[in-house]
């Protein structure tokens, strides 16, 4: 009876046709369904990534709409303001005296001409007069730039320390030991690009020989804009890396300046733009000028900070 019993069984055991149908068809419907599950997957990947760039925006904007962060921004502009004809003093009597080269002395006009939004010939008449005058004048133009420069990194470490999240700033001797020397560093910069922006002039000038003057014209404002921008992206390299109160990875903010550094180059052609909308001469009369350029120094720090923002927003998004 068992041997009899166990043939039963394995007779049922076996498959028949319609079963063998049966279960290969589900077995492609499994398929069938996973293959769709993919696709949908994949189809859902742009907007996935949508939804994560316009959270970026968003929580940019709500960023830049603290009233912190226009404190930061003001601050910044008025040290900035403070420095700015200090430093080019002290850069033009360097270049005039220890230095000697025409060159270079031409390449800080015409980027003076390309980067002022406006009253450009009045500064450079007044800044000429300045590096002729007494030797006190590059003195006291020493002595501002000490002071007016740390005062821009100050509250730039307040607010990148609150950027990355790091509780503890600087001490006040801390934070002007390190303002100095980014100060020193985007001299430094500054007097680099200039020297082979100068340094590429002189060779244009050597191969054309005098000749085709538009040529001539047209390849050293190329190359002055080139240096000149690589310039912008490594001071914003230098202060979202350097300046913050603890550690932060170079390869976070690296994207973030090399984006800031193109775009402070395109915003400054809309501020231009936009100058005779705003109508600050009819609005200040005398003072015009000098709000202009506050103004535009207000820009140029929030465009800094949305740098930075930007930096630590991807810096998380990356880790998650």
């Amino acid at each position: 009876m068992s041997e009899i019993f166990h043939r039963v069984a394995d007779r049922n055991a076996v498959d028949t046709p319609e079963q063998r149908i049966s279960a290969g068809r589900q077995a492609s419907l499994a398929n069938h369904n996973s293959a769709e599950s993919q696709v949908v997957a994949k189809s859902n990947a742009p907007g996935k990534e949508t939804r994560q760039y316009s959270g970026l925006a968003s929580s940019t904007l709500r960023y830049l709409l603290r009233t912190e962060v226009h404190t930061f921004a003001f601050s910044v502009a008025a040290n900035a303001i403070l420095s700015f004809f200090p430093f080019v003093v002290l850069l033009m009597t360097l270049i005039r005296r220890l230095f000697h080269s025409k060159t270079m002395y031409d390449v800080v006009v015409d980027l003076l001409h390309d980067y002022l939004p406006t009253g450009q010939d009045f500064v450079i008449r007044n800044l000429n007069a300045m590096v002729d005058a007494r030797q006190r004048v590059q003195i006291a133009s020493v002595l501002i730039l000490l002071v007016t420069s740390t005062g821009i990194f100050l509250p730039l470490e307040v607010a990148l320390n609150r950027i990355w999240g790091f509780r503890n700033n600087r001490s006040y001797l801390g934070n002007q030991l390190v303002s100095l020397g980014l100060a020193f560093g985007c001299g430094v910069l500054a007097m680099l690009s200039i020297a082979l922006t100068a340094g590429n002039i002189h060779l244009l000038t050597s191969f054309l020989g005098g000749h085709a003057n538009f040529i001539l014209r047209l390849g050293g404002f190329l190359v002055m804009k080139v240096f000149a921008i690589a310039t912008s992206i490594a001071i914003f390299f230098l202060i979202y890396w350097v300046l913050p109160n603890g550690k932060v990875p170079a390869r976070a903010v690296l994207p973030a300046a090399v984006i800031m550094g193109l775009l402070s180059e395109s915003l400054k052609y809309v501020y231009i733009w936009a100058l005779p909308l705003l109508n600050f001469q009819e609005v200040y009369g005398p003072f015009a000028l000098s709000v202009t350029l506050m103004f535009w120094a207000f820009l140029s720090g929030l465009l800094l900070l949305t740098g930075a923002q930007l930096s630590v927003q991807g810096h998380r998004r990356s880790r998650r």
